[in-house]
């Protein structure tokens, strides 16, 4: 294992499971200092004794990504306990409403994708921004979706446009922001192996069936997690603004 982010500091915002937990994991594995973020403590918590079994680096902080103040005290903490923020990598969001047609899409459940997946965004990427900027640049990685700027599918419409905002915020801000020293990138997951592909009372073979693909089986989060550090890594240096898109061939 090469150790890309040793003498760093990340943070991970959604860290307690899934995709979070496997992109925190990874960058633990490679050297980084590792700030876990997410709502509730418990899962943060084992995310951070699953590093440190490891012999990585990691604590957790609870935030809500959608208050703008939980936001920039998230990174003053990860600042004050680490020394600095290196990487940022942007995970946390939610999927409600799924299945309804955008004419009978429950209004809160479009605020809730609206207030996490784009308002929380965009207050995470301001907070991170205000530290890089005074502090000679650093990575970030926005976590988006296949769903949206890419493709389409029934009942997913509140999500779509909750992502395909994303996609579009990203771009901006790597636009805004390469002068500061600042990289700001996304990864595109399709179909992935994680709780938030599974509907309520769903088994992992009757989600295999569900979300085919061209390749065949779903992406796994550690694939998902392998494109993330790529972007946030020095070997990116050159890209700004991109959009990686992990899906199995089902946008392409």
């Amino acid at each position: 294992m090469s150790a890309r982010f040793t003498g760093t500091t990340a943070l991970v915002t959604g860290a307690g499971s899934g995709l979070g937990r496997a992109v925190a994991l990874a960058l633990a594995a490679e050297g980084a200092s590792v700030a876990v973020a997410g709502r509730t403590a418990a899962p943060l918590d084992e995310t951070v004794a699953l590093i440190e079994k490891e012999g990585g680096t990691a604590a957790a902080f609870t935030a809500d990504v959608s208050r703008a103040d939980d936001m920039r005290a998230l990174v003053e903490r990860t600042a004050g306990r680490f020394g600095g923020l290196d990487v940022a990598v942007n995970n946390a969001a939610v999927l409600r409403g799924a299945g309804s047609p955008v004419g009978d899409l429950d209004p809160a459940d479009w605020r809730a994708m609206v207030d996490i997946n784009v308002t929380g965004m965009l207050y995470a990427l301001q907070a991170e921004i205000a530290h890089m900027r005074a502090n000679g640049g650093g990575a970030i990685v926005n976590v988006g979706s296949n769903v949206g700027a890419h493709v389409r599918f029934p009942g997913m419409g509140g999500y779509a446009a909750a992502k395909a905002a994303v996609a579009a915020l990203t771009r901006a801000a790597a636009l805004d922001h390469i002068g500061d020293g600042i990289r700001v990138n996304a990864v595109s997951p399709g179909p992935a192996d994680a709780p938030m592909s599974l509907l309520p009372g769903e088994t992992s073979g009757e989600r295999a069936a569900r979300l085919t693909t061209p390749l065949g089986r779903l992406t796994s989060a550690e694939e998902v997690a392998a494109a993330v550090l790529y972007l946030a890594s020095p070997a990116a240096g050159s890209t700004v603004g991109a959009d990686l898109v992990v899906d199995g061939g089902v946008t392409a």
